[in-house]
Order: structure tokens, then C-alpha cells, then sequence
């Protein structure tokens, strides 16, 4: 697990958000790491899913990019079981474009296929993230 700063707060100096990211394979959790590092949010890392739902807990990150292919528990189980006490938002990753409407199905709140831009995740993230701020606010 990696904290970036070592500070852990969904909510900081504005828009600051944590982003909790989930993915087995090191090399892209580390380069969506330093992307999402380098465009000012903090970072909190999972390789696997019974971990990440440990750190939604313990963390209590804004949005997760969960990766759909991953062992022993995969990122449709995550979404099944992240939906049973939490709606944050969750933007599911997958190189199989057909992932894509099972992750939506069971609770995901946006898709992005690999490989893809840093910037088309940064958008995705601002994006979900301005929509759910404006839900909230309407509601209140």
C-alpha cells in the first residue's frame, strides 16, 4: 500500500481528493499512480480486491479506478461487494471492451478501456467527480 502524501483525507485545499487505484499488475498501477500524482490528486494503491475494499474502509477514498482482470478475486466481485455499503464512485478499467457492460450492470459508474491516455482517465475522474459533487449539492 502507498500513500502519496502521507496525508489521508478524501478532501483537502479543495479540490484534493483521494483516489484509491486497483490493478495486479504493478507497472500500470504505478504509471496511473504518478499520472494521477502529477495532476494533484493523492494516491492510495491495491494490487488485489479483498485489499481494496479493506482500504475504502480504513482510507475513505473519493473515487476508485478498479481494474476488472485480477486474481484470486476480480473487479466485477469488488464492484458486487464495494455496492453492498458504499456508492462511491467507481470508474472500472479493463483491456476486454466486452467488460464493460457487466461492470456498468453491477454498479460501476464509468468504463475506460486500456490502453488508454492519461488524459482521458483525468477527464473521466474530473468528470464523475464534478457530476457527483453537483448531485450532491442539488440535494441538499
Amino acid at each position: 500500500m502507498n500513500i502519496l502524501p502521507s496525508e489521508k483525507s478524501t478532501q483537502r485545499n479543495g479540490p484534493k481528493t483521494l483516489v484509491l487505484v486497483v490493478d495486479d499488475d504493478t507497472k500500470i498501477l504505478n504509471f496511473i499512480r504518478v499520472s494521477l500524482k502529477l495532476a494533484g490528486y493523492d494516491v492510495v494503491t491495491a494490487t488485489a480486491g479483498e485489499e481494496s475494499l479493506k482500504l475504502v474502509d480504513s482510507e475513505k477514498p473519493g473515487i476508485m479506478l478498479l481494474d476488472i482482470v485480477m486474481c484470486p478475486m476480480d473487479g466485477f466481485e469488488v464492484i458486487k461487494r464495494l455496492r453492498t455499503f458504499s456508492r462511491m464512485p467507481v470508474i472500472a478499467i479493463s483491456a476486454h471492451a466486452s467488460a464493460a457492460e457487466k461492470a456498468l450492470s453491477l454498479g460501476a459508474d464509468d468504463f475506460l478501456g486500456k490502453p488508454f491516455r492519461p488524459d482521458d482517465l483525468l477527464k473521466k475522474i474530473k468528470t464523475l467527480l464534478e457530476y457527483r459533487s453537483n448531485q450532491s449539492n442539488a440535494v441538499e
